[in-house]
């Protein structure tokens, strides 16, 4: 079966050349930048840095979403980003720096290097793990300053993490770098011979894989992928962050092994090969064992992203959310039964009690004052006998007498409703 397939590549490469699906390479680029000019000179915009800004940007929108949904405070994202993304960048460079170390302290640490191209991060060479290290110790300081978790951040911020690194990887087509070896797949990529990173050695016409695009789409894969799977499985606890580590990691190793520019090279088990392929192999055996471990802790307030002790008081979290606060609205809660209690006067329903206050019934079909008439009153006998009366007309014009009222309760005449009151108060 792969001896068909390899004798039918070429023949599908023929035919989809012709048809013109595919184009017979990517072409290097014609600009890698632009100059704004200023009166002492002018200043270079390199294409490099806008990939970066811009997957800043694409990245931290994404976070800021995710985060909001979890119920993160307002604002928050952008005061993590504001440590995070500084210490990111200096992390990323670092990592950079002790990776390749050539051009900065020369082929074994012979001093012969330059080290004032440390900081020139415009010429590109950002190492994403040292980024990732630095930059998570950064946002650890933002979170504990805005008092949220930092796994509940990391959580929300790892598909926009891998989002930003896919648009980052076009910075290194702009400045022609890090690029695979030779090929002749259609989509290979054409590097400028007189370009300082074409290497040594091949035909100008040669084309390379370009790793920055294969890259670019395992990380927007990636994106989708971690985004699915937090929807299915709600991922807490930095458990998401973990995944896209593995996930990550798991593209980097066999992208990283396709590429031919200089790296620092490590043997381990007998096996020599580029440093960053060795730490994307440990790094994805670490991913995954804190993964398996954070899987089987236990945290009942895992949902929550507020530090024990910084969640907002229950009024404040109620309007944060649009509702009512607890207790209010409810005659439960000592303002309302105060403000009962001062305008219970004003109800005829009301009943007055030993204080002197009325109270009510809070049943809205029997008040407490049908309730209490349709029961015997032995204290106020007298008073709700003449009650009655007046509700019997009387023939005369006059006022009934006592004898009379009863008289008329005996032989259920006008006010018949009142005939079991008459007969009890007896």
């Amino acid at each position: 079966m792969l001896t068909l397939l390899t004798a039918a590549a070429p023949l599908v490469q023929t035919g989809l050349l012709s048809a013109g699906i595919v184009p017979a390479s990517i072409p290097s680029p014609d600009w890698s930048g632009f100059d704004i000019p200023l009166p002492w000179g002018s200043l270079r915009i390199h294409a490099y840095a806008l990939c970066i800004l811009a997957g800043i940007v694409v990245g931290l929108w994404l976070t800021s979403v995710r985060w909001a949904r979890r119920g993160a405070p307002e604002g928050s994202v952008w005061d993590i980003a504001i440590w995070a993304i500084p210490f990111g960048i200096i992390g990323g460079r670092l990592y950079h720096v002790f990776s390749s170390p050539d051009a900065y302290f020369g082929p074994g640490f012979d001093g012969t290097g330059d080290l004032s191209l440390i900081p020139q991060i415009q010429r590109g060479g950002l190492g994403i793990w040292g980024a990732v290290v630095l930059g998570a110790f950064g946002a650890w300081i933002g979170c504990r300053r805005a008092g949220v978790k930092l796994t509940a951040f990391l959580d929300a911020a790892a598909p926009g993490l891998l989002l930003a690194q896919a648009l980052g990887r076009w910075g290194n087509y702009f400045n022609q770098e890090l690029f695979g070896g030779p090929t002749t797949l259609p989509w290979g990529l054409q590097v400028d011979a007189d370009n300082a990173n074409f290497p040594a050695g091949y035909p100008a016409d040669t084309l390379f894989h370009p790793t920055f695009l294969y890259e670019s789409l395992w990380n927007i894969a990636g994106v989708l992928i971690l985004l699915a799977l937090d929807r299915r499985f709600h991922f807490r606890r930095g458990r998401l962050f973990w995944l896209y580590a593995m996930y990550y990691t798991l593209g980097r190793v066999w992208i990283e092994a396709m590429r031919i520019d200089d790296a620092e090279q490590i043997s381990l088990f007998g096996i020599t090969t580029r440093l960053n392929v060795w730490t994307s192999i440990f790094v994805f055996l670490a991913a995954l064992a804190v993964f398996i471990w954070l899987g089987r802790r236990k945290d009942g307030n895992a949902d929550s992203v507020y530090l024990p002790g910084r969640e907002p008081a229950p009024v404040e979290a109620a309007k944060a959310d649009g509702g009512t606060p607890a207790g209010a609205g409810t005659q439960g809660s000592g303002s309302v039964v105060s403000k009962t209690a001062g305008e219970g006067s004003k109800d005829p329903g009301s009943t007055p009690n030993v204080t002197g206050h009325p109270v009510r019934d809070t049943d809205p079909v029997v008040s407490d004052s049908e309730s209490r008439g349709n029961l015997p009153d032995n204290q106020n006998g007298p008073g709700l006998a003449s009650a009655q009366t007046e509700a019997v007309p009387a023939s005369t014009g006059g006022t009934p007498t006592a004898a009379e009222s009863r008289n008329t309760g005996k032989s259920g005449g006008t006010d018949t409703g009142t005939a079991p009151e008459a007969d009890s108060s007896r």
